[in-house]
């Protein structure tokens, strides 16, 4: 008789056994790759495929709006249009291709190369923050508080948050805080890339550091990271922020074959530079530079400072829509 319960169980666990591999098959990414895929939509609508990858057996893709710079994901079989040509002459013409074109050009900087403030002349600035690799607490505080000012304009506030794929898988319980912001419709935000494993060595020359460090690879660095976001139901935008800012010419040549804009800053509040209508502000929310968040909270609640969301910097038909006028 005792051997029944066990039978039993033996039993329901082989039922089981399919059914979980294949539950978390349909969560995970597989053939994660870059491509680059001008097409219209169905409406006629002309979309940029940058990403192709598979999703519980079914082709997906990551699409650009090369005139607004939104991104979105979609199943390969939606889109009828890969079957026609798209004329090179059309994408080229795009604020997308212009921007990516601009921040991606010689002459390079080594250090703060790529868009540092908004293309556009714009009544606000872009609250843009880093989640670099840290084992302390995210800036909750913070982060409150820039989700608070919702309450003050009736609609979600607008801000880029630049994560690493470190960052990502080691604090799952404050990214669920904050998509829990989004859900709520305190916070917009615009997922930027920051690279999966931010590299650093306190002693090395900028030449040979972060993503200039012997052995990484960039392109690795820009998918890992992509990859994680979409697992977490969350959709990559087509920026990208160099850890350190630092950047040579090939880095910045291989972005550009990944179709990503880099993004530096003409604000770092913990080096004391000062916002104005334009600037892309930069803090680290991990809890790594309480400087900047300390120039940040006041900034802020006492001055009023106008956030736009990041794709206003860019495209004319976002800035329209945020309102944003002329300095």
């Amino acid at each position: 008789m005792a051997i029944r319960p066990l039978l039993l169980v033996a039993l329901v666990a082989l039922l089981l056994l399919p059914t979980f591999p294949a539950a978390a098959a349909e969560s995970r990414i597989s053939g994660y790759r870059s491509i680059f895929q001008p097409c219209y939509d169905r409406s006629g609508a002309l979309r940029l495929a940058i990403r192709r990858y598979e999703r519980g057996g079914t082709p997906h893709v990551l699409l650009v709006n090369p005139r607004t710079f939104e991104t979105a994901v979609a199943p390969l079989a939606s889109l009828k249009a890969f079957q026609a040509p798209v004329g090179q002459a059309e994408l080229r013409a795009t604020p997308f291709d212009l921007a990516l074109t601009r921040h991606t050009s010689p002459p390079c900087r080594l250090q703060n190369h790529g868009a540092v403030r908004a293309d556009l002349p714009v009544d606000g600035v872009f609250l843009t923050v880093d989640m670099c690799p840290s084992k302390r607490p995210f800036e909750k505080e913070f982060f409150a508080a820039v989700a608070g000012l919702s309450r003050q304009s009736g609609r979600p506030t607008p801000v880029a948050l630049a994560m690493t794929g470190n960052w990502l898988e080691n604090h799952r319980d404050e990214l669920a805080w904050l998509v829990q912001q989004i859900r709520e419709g305190r916070l917009a935000v615009t997922w930027v890339n920051h690279s999966d494993s931010h590299p650093y060595d306190p002693k090395a020359p900028l030449t040979r550091n972060f993503l200039l460090s012997p052995g990484i690879d960039l392109e690795r660095e820009v998918l890992a990271t992509e990859q994680l976001l979409l697992e977490s139901g969350l959709t990559p935008s087509p920026f990208f922020r160099f850890p350190g800012l630092v950047a040579d010419a090939k880095a910045l040549e291989q972005l550009r074959q990944l179709s990503l804009i880099p993004l530096g800053s003409d604000a770092w509040l913990a080096k004391g530079e000062e916002p104005r209508n334009g600037s892309f502000i930069l803090v680290h929310g991990n809890g790594n530079e309480p400087a900047g968040i300390a120039r940040a909270l006041p900034l802020l609640r006492d001055r009023g400072l106008r956030l736009l969301p990041l794709t206003a910097a860019f495209a004319p038909a976002t800035a329209a829509a945020a309102g944003a006028g002329g300095e």
